[in-house]
C-alpha cells in the first residue's frame, strides 16, 4: 500500500516541483525555453501514451485474437472525445482572461485547461496500480512507477509554463506557485479514486489505459506541438521532444 500510495502522489510532487520554479525566476520565459520545456512534455507524454498504456491495454485483449486492438480504439477514442467536450466548455472562461497575457486562450483558460487534463493522468496511473493490486501479470510495481515517475517529469515543466507567466502577469510568486501546484492535486485525487474503485475498474482496464492515451495524444497534438513550434521553425523542440521520448522509453523498459 505504501508504493502504492508514492505512486499516485509523484505526479503531484512533479507539477508541484515545477510550479515552485517561478521562486527562482527573475524574468518571464523566453521562447527558446517554452519551446524545450513543451517539446520535452510532448516526447514524454507520447511515450508514456503507447509503451505505458495503449500496449497493455492491448495485451490484456490478447482473448479477442485477431480483434485485441478493439478495446484500445474504443477507449483510445473515448479519450480524444473527453479532450474535444473540455475543448468546448474551456471557452467558457474565454471572456474572464480578455485582455490578459498568456497567449491565445488566457491565463485562467490556460490553468482550467491544464487541470482538466491531468484529471485522465490520474486515472491512468490509478488504474495501473489497480491492476498491480489486482495481481494483473502484465503490470508489475516497476512498470507502474515508470508511468508515474513520467507523468511526473512530464508535469515539471507544465508546472513551470503555468505558474511562471502568471508571475510574469503580475501575480505574487506564492499566489503563482499555488496555481500550478493546485492544478496537479486532481491527479493523487483521481488516481486514488480509481484504486478505490479496482474491482469495477479491472474488466474494464483495456478501455480505461486506452482512454487516458487518447487524452494525452490529444494534449500533445493540439496543445504542445503548436506550442514547440510557436515563432516559426525551430529545431529545439523537436530535439527536446526527442530526448523526453527516449528518456520515457528507457524508464519503462528499465523500470518495468
Amino acid at each position: 500500500m505504501k508504493d502504492v500510495v508514492i505512486g499516485l502522489s509523484v505526479p503531484f510532487i512533479g507539477t508541484a516541483l515545477g510550479s515552485a520554479c517561478v521562486f527562482l525566476m527573475k524574468k518571464d520565459l523566453s521562447l527558446r525555453v517554452r519551446r524545450a520545456l513543451t517539446g520535452f512534455s510532448a516526447g514524454i507524454m507520447v511515450t508514456a501514451s503507447v509503451w505505458s498504456l495503449i500496449i497493455p491495454a492491448i495485451e490484456r485483449s490478447a482473448r479477442l485474437g485477431r480483434l485485441s486492438f478493439l478495446p484500445a480504439l474504443i477507449g483510445f477514442w473515448g479519450g480524444v472525445l473527453f479532450l474535444k467536450l473540455i475543448d468546448r466548455l474551456v471557452p467558457l472562461f474565454e471572456a474572464e482572461d480578455a485582455g490578459k497575457k498568456g497567449g491565445v486562450k488566457g491565463l485562467t483558460m490556460m490553468v482550467f485547461a491544464v487541470t482538466l487534463h491531468n484529471v485522465p493522468e490520474g486515472m491512468a496511473v490509478g488504474v495501473i496500480y489497480a491492476g498491480l493490486i489486482g495481481g494483473s501479470a502484465d503490470i508489475t510495481a516497476g512498470g507502474a512507477f515508470a508511468l508515474a515517475l513520467g507523468i511526473a517529469i512530464q508535469n515539471f515543466p507544465e508546472g513551470a509554463i503555468i505558474s511562471m507567466p502568471l508571475r510574469a502577469d503580475g501575480k505574487s510568486k506564492l499566489r503563482s506557485f499555488s496555481y500550478g501546484a493546485l492544478s496537479g492535486a486532481v491527479e493523487p485525487v483521481f488516481g486514488a479514486l480509481t484504486v478505490i474503485a479496482a474491482e469495477a475498474v479491472t474488466p474494464a482496464m483495456p478501455y480505461l489505459l486506452s482512454f487516458a492515451a487518447g487524452a494525452m495524444i490529444c494534449v500533445v497534438v493540439e496543445e504542445l506541438i503548436p506550442e514547440m513550434s510557436a515563432g516559426g521553425r525551430s529545431n529545439t523542440g523537436v530535439m527536446w521532444f526527442a530526448f523526453g521520448f527516449t528518456l520515457m522509453m528507457a524508464l519503462d523498459v528499465a523500470l518495468g
